[in-house]
């Protein structure tokens, strides 16, 4: 029980980290241009929309490991989620991206717990 509690833990404080310091140091620089897609109105809404709602959805993660009869299977998804997208990040930025161990460990503590 212990690996879904650190998931959590893992998952929340990324979400609030994703939040705040992507507001700070990604949207509010990008929304300061006035060029390309970023001068439509809508376009720049709709970012910062999606931007946070992915913190949300790191947060509805978090809930569902360690909420109450939440089905083994769909730990392990989560976990497996959270694990490649780690390890995609790792890969992709080539480990410049400073989320991309706290993804990875997300997932694996998630799969840990499930399969304890």
């Amino acid at each position: 029980m212990i690996w879904l509690w650190l998931s959590a833990a893992f998952m929340a404080t990324t979400a609030l980290v994703h939040g705040a310091l992507g507001e700070k140091r990604l949207i509010q620089p990008l929304l300061g241009l006035d060029q390309g897609v970023m001068g439509v109105e809508l376009a720049r809404r709709v970012f910062r929309l999606a931007w946070h709602a992915l913190s949300l959805l790191m947060l509805v993660s978090a809930a569902s490991v360690v909420w109450p009869g939440t089905p083994r299977g769909l730990i392990l998804l989560i976990g497996a989620s959270w694990t490649a997208t780690g390890l995609f990040d790792a890969v992709y930025t080539r480990g410049r991206h400073i989320g991309w161990p706290v993804l990875t460990a997300s997932g694996v503590f998630a799969i840990l717990g499930a399969t304890a």
